[in-house]
């Protein structure tokens, strides 16, 4: 014991002698005096020095000594030297209940599980009867397995009722949305609820994806009592489990309220929420308020804004806060890597994956490699797509998963590698899911190459591996080739399957409101006027030598029908909005849950070139960059380039290109 350095540390006179100090040596403080002072230690050094103390003069003897032994292990732990903190109880002759409590919660609240379960079963063993305080800690290390025997020692020594015990048992069993029925009995049972409580339900309700009975509950909860945490909770509901319109009304009712004060993890979500429907508006008011406000700027919130800033079309915006992040994590560097990738800059998402490793000394996680991945699969860069992919493995050590899978088969199908990457498909060594089988499909169609897509197709469905997409797919398959009995065929399986096809929907933000449109949708209040700028942009593009591809329209019908079907998609009602909704010149965007179909793709470009508009379209897979009749995807893996290139080439020749009217409006 006397090689311990805990027990060897000389003590300080100046902070432990008192003024009946002697020529001989000191007084020690009395018990209750040493008390006071672990309470107001400042550092770790006086804690050791009065324990050494203690032992020194046989304290451990003195009545008070529990008193001190809880005192010091406080003292040890509120400076982090947790080993010091737990070694106490072990070092200690029949420990009492509040000891033992206290090592509970100190292992529980650092993580220490088993030790916290070992702490609890010697406590147990020790014929110590536990209380709330030891139940409320140990709740801390359960999982929602565990949480059921702990539950059951709740229930024998009668503290069910416990509000402090109660708010345990729910916030273990709604961990993850993981037991809500178990979670929800708890709840009901309690006498008294507070907000801790009634916070870990709404959080149990909106983990499950149950946004209604979430906001149910939280609409019960006093307003006076509601808390920011309360509050981030149904906003993170609202923005995870697909209500972005509803997170961001949420986070602006508290806003109106005043009180409680948004902090930095309602920015987070909200900024979440914003990125989902392109509310760059939005995002850039949020980002404003975070400066106002003085909330702090970490690095989840800068990763926050990146992520937001990318996702609603302003690439420029999202590497400024990236280049002004004071510190950066590889989340953040992921962030940055991906919005190069889906904006088609891929050169740039190469570069930066490169300086993450050299400059900033991160090693790279599978979340980057799929961003990179993307980056090559959005430029057809086959060969450096493949080379990073067979790197994570050899030079990095990761293992791919199935989304790393997935964009190198998306890489080789759109580059037209169609078998090399059917081969890769069939040798994963997991199973596929739809969406791999999806690109693949998608890449079958877009090549041309129908036999392929049908066997696989046909396949799937016998594999059961499918989902609507799949269904579509092989109609539009069968229709691109007139197969129109093949098209009613899939239709009839997916009406027998009750299988609903995805709708397509447009979004464009002006004035702070996000505005949706679906193909033929004649809802808006301007709708009179959106199509009257329909007709005028399609008289001028027709003026100017283009001619629909009708192919793109899937259905059986005349070819008149089909051109009209193609005007009134949903992004071009999107866009004739925006064109007499906003100033001559400024940039519009737009978002489409499904991919551009070619002929909107070919439009959009003759639109950008006869508005001088800047228009940026983010769709299923990736952004569109439309700036004076050219894409920023360089229409990879599409006709598009060659339809569009011939009409400018063809008007130049007849001396047209004045009817480019720079001022387009309504």
């Amino acid at each position: 014991m006397a090689s311990s350095p805990i027990l060897t540390t000389s003590l300080p006179q100046k902070q432990l002698t008192t003024s009946s100090s002697s020529a001989a040596g000191f007084r020690l403080p009395p018990p209750e005096k040493l008390a006071v002072l672990l309470d107001k230690s400042e550092s770790v050094d006086l804690v050791k020095q009065i324990h050494a103390a203690i032992l020194r003069r046989n304290l451990f003897l003195h009545p008070y000594h529990p008193v001190l032994n809880l005192k010091l292990h406080r003292a040890y732990a509120s400076h982090g030297k947790i080993h010091h903190s737990l070694s106490l109880i072990h070092q200690t002759i029949d420990p009492d209940l509040f000891l033992f409590s206290a090592a509970i919660n100190t292992a529980s609240t650092n993580g220490l599980r088993d030790q916290a379960f070992l702490l609890y079963f010697q406590l147990l063993s020790s014929e110590t009867v536990p209380n709330e305080f030891t139940f409320s800690s140990i709740l801390k290390s359960c999982s929602t397995q565990s949480v059921k025997a702990v539950h059951t020692h709740v229930l024998k020594f009668g503290l069910g009722l416990d509000p402090y015990v109660a708010t345990g048992l729910v916030d273990v069993y709604a961990r993850g949305g993981g037991d809500v029925v178990s979670a929800q009995k708890v709840f009901d049972r309690m006498p008294e609820r507070s907000i801790v409580s009634s916070t870990a339900m709404i959080t149990c309700y909106a983990k499950q994806g149950n946004v209604e009975a979430a906001r149910a509950l939280f609409e019960r909860v006093p307003e006076t009592e509601r808390d920011i945490v309360s509050w981030n909770v149904m906003i993170d509901g609202y923005a995870q489990h697909g209500f972005p319109c509803e997170a961001l009304m949420l986070f602006r009712e508290l806003l109106a309220k005043g009180r409680p004060k948004p902090d930095e993890i309602t920015v987070v979500a909200t900024l979440s929420a914003c990125s989902q429907i392109g509310a760059l508006e939005s995002g850039r008011w949020i980002h404003v308020f975070i400066k106002r406000s003085r909330i702090r700027v970490n690095v989840k919130v800068c990763t926050a804004l990146i992520d937001m800033y990318s996702k609603c079309g302003s690439l420029e915006e999202a590497v400024s806060v990236f280049n002004d992040a004071p510190r950066k994590d590889v989340v953040a560097w992921n962030a940055m890597i991906a919005g190069y990738a889906v904006h088609g800059y891929s050169q740039d998402a190469l570069r930066l994956f490169d300086e993450m490793q050299g400059t900033a000394g991160l090693q790279p996680t599978d979340i980057t490699f799929v961003a990179t991945l993307q980056a090559c699969a959005h430029a057809g860069l086959v060969e450096e797509g493949v080379r990073m992919f067979e790197s994570m493995g050899q030079e990095y050590g990761i293992k791919p998963k199935i989304e790393h899978y997935g964009c190198l088969v998306s890489l080789l199908g759109r580059a037209g590698r169609l078998k090399q990457a059917y081969e890769i498909i069939k040798n994963m060594e997991m199973e596929a899911d739809s969406v791999i089988w999806s690109s693949l499909l998608g890449s079958c169609k877009l090549r041309g190459d129908f036999v392929l897509g049908k066997e696989i197709t046909e396949y799937l469905i016998r594999r059961n591996i499918t989902n609507s997409g799949t269904y579509v797919l092989l109609s539009n398959m069968y229709a691109s080739v007139s197969d129109y009995e093949g098209v009613a065929k899939v239709r009839s399986l997916m009406k027998e399957k009750t299988i609903v096809k995805e709708p397509g929907v447009s979004a464009i933000e002006v004035d702070d409101r996000v505005h949706e449109f679906r193909a033929g949708d004649r809802n808006h209040l301007q709708s009179k006027e959106i199509y009257t700028m329909v007709r005028k942009m399609s008289e001028r593009i027709k003026s100017c030598g283009y001619v629909p591809d009708t192919d793109a329209v899937l259905q059986d019908l005349e070819e008149t029908e089909k051109e009209e079907s193609l005007e009134v998609h949903s992004e071009r009602l999107a866009i004739a909005y925006g064109l007499i909704s906003t100033k001559p010149g400024s940039p519009l965007r737009i978002f489409k849950n499904l991919r551009v179909c070619s002929d909107c793709h070919t439009v959009t470009k003759l639109i950008s070139k006869i508005t001088g508009r800047k228009i940026v379209m983010r769709d299923r897979n990736r952004f569109h960059h439309f700036v004076d009749g050219s894409c920023s995807c360089g229409d990879f893996c599409g006709p598009c380039k060659r339809r569009t290139d011939q009409i400018l080439s063809d008007w130049s020749k007849k001396g047209k290109a004045g009817i480019w009217s720079r001022s387009c409006t309504a």
